[in-house]
């Protein structure tokens, strides 16, 4: 039995493992592009260790595609092959909850991370995917208590400082949340998680020339980050300068460091590049053939279904680029799939994702009135399906601009009758005279 740098105890004799394992773990919580080398690497090393396929899985479940998702279920397999090996009751509970993330049992995934928050508060990865499930779950306050709870423990990790600094930033606690997340950098320059944090709170704030300062002078560090959260950080970059008008720098990010850099068949690369595009065009930028191009790798996400706030995108994207086959068809699959899943999730499914996807098919097709009477119902429950306020506001955004142009045709509808009352007017006059 050895321990990790965490002073977990790990159920191998292999200190190759303890080595892959804390690897992995620096590159989890930094969000680096080789954490899936290393959990491979401690697997080769020790084929009996349980826990390492449940990192494993843990890691291509979080990839939120239907490739990956196989993948995570064969590292399942194996662990549970060798679950009764593991010695350790942390072991067994991390297994245990990402079997149950897996089986898309969510509420009993996050109860499992909770308990090992309160037995092993040094678990510090299984915090972390616990934090992901609230916030795809819209639990905000959940995402910052599970953080927050650890900390006493976990003072010299300033990975954790900036996961709890993104959850007091989602409670609207923005000054200690900035305070938290520049801790988190001055302890570590290299924490791209808790350069995000401050990113939302200039953001809100409205400190856009700030933001631009402080995301540009941070990011050299982020070559090292899986292309989610690189994209992720520049799509935040964008949103300031377009935020000032410079539309050829949004699309210059854009070509060059959103959806240039992505990892075209990511998910998550995808959310970011549809809502940089869909902002862009509600400020009249012409995207030229974005849509089109960005379309072509969304085919294979019609009846994935990962997240509710993914398909949002997915489905406005193919709408909007044209396929509207391919928007029906997922539309489709999209409530077949509400009418099969746990009942925790059905109705976020059910009565939040569906309505809002209508919305937006209808706003992508010029239907504006449509688009208001499908959205107007929601709104008050965008937080349901997840992802942070900035990420919901462009929801937000649609329904407003749908109400402009709907006021817009009604006056000119207005205008044009009066111009015809004038006129008439004119001609009756005349022809009195006459």
């Amino acid at each position: 039995m050895l321990k990790d740098f965490q002073g977990l105890e790990v159920t191998t004799d292999s200190p190759e493992v303890i080595t892959a394992i804390n690897i992995f773990t620096s590159q989890a919580l930094s969000y680096g592009k080789d954490a899936e080398a290393y959990i491979l690497q401690g697997i080769a090393c020790d084929p009996d260790c349980a826990l390492l396929y449940g990192y494993a899985a843990a890691h291509y479940l979080a990839q939120e595609n239907s490739v990956a998702w196989q993948k995570a279920s064969l590292h399942l397999q194996a662990a549970q092959r060798n679950l009764a090996k593991a010695t350790t009751k942390r072991e067994q509970l991390y297994i245990q909850a990402i079997q149950a993330w897996s089986a898309k049992k969510i509420d009993l995934a996050v109860a499992l991370h909770e308990e090992i928050a309160q037995e092993y508060p040094r678990d510090v990865i299984s915090v972390q995917q616990g934090q992901y499930h609230y916030f795809y779950l819209g639990e905000k306050e959940k995402l910052l208590c599970i953080a927050e709870r650890v900390l006493p423990a976990n003072r010299e990790n300033h990975y954790l400082y900036g996961m709890v600094a993104f959850g007091l930033e989602q409670c609207h606690q923005l000054v200690e949340a900035e305070t938290m997340a520049r801790t988190a950098t001055t302890m570590n320059r290299y924490d791209p998680w808790a350069h995000h944090a401050v990113a939302h709170v200039m953001e809100t704030q409205g400190r856009v020339n700030e933001g631009i300062v402080w995301m540009e002078s941070l990011a050299d560090t982020w070559e090292n980050c899986n292309s989610m959260l690189y994209t992720h950080n520049w799509w935040h970059v964008a949103l300031y300068y377009l935020e000032r008008g410079e539309k050829d720098k949004v699309l210059q990010l854009y070509d060059t460091l959103v959806w240039g850099r992505a990892e075209k068949e990511s998910p998550k690369d995808q959310v970011g590049a549809i809502s940089l595009l869909l902002r862009l065009e509600l400020r009249g930028i012409d995207v030229g053939n974005r849509w089109q191009q960005l379309s072509t790798y969304l085919i294979s996400r019609l009846h994935e279904h990962a997240l509710p706030f993914q398909d949002l995108h997915y489905i406005f994207a193919l709408t909007r680029a044209g396929h509207t086959d391919l928007s029906n068809e997922m539309r489709l699959s999209m409530h077949k799939h509400a009418l099969s899943i746990h009942p925790y999730l059905r109705h976020k499914w059910l009565e939040v994702a569906i309505p809002t996807a209508r919305g937006l098919v209808a706003y992508a097709n010029g239907e504006w009135s449509k688009a208001i009477s499908q959205l107007k119902p929601v709104l008050p429950r965008l937080q349901e399906i997840g992802g942070s306020h900035t990420q919901r506001a462009l929801f937000e955004k649609v329904y407003l601009d749908a109400v402009f142009k709907v006021e817009k045709q009604e006056q000119s509808i207005h205008n044009l009758y009066a111009i015809n009352l004038k006129l008439n007017a004119v001609l009756l006059n005349t022809s009195i005279k006459n």
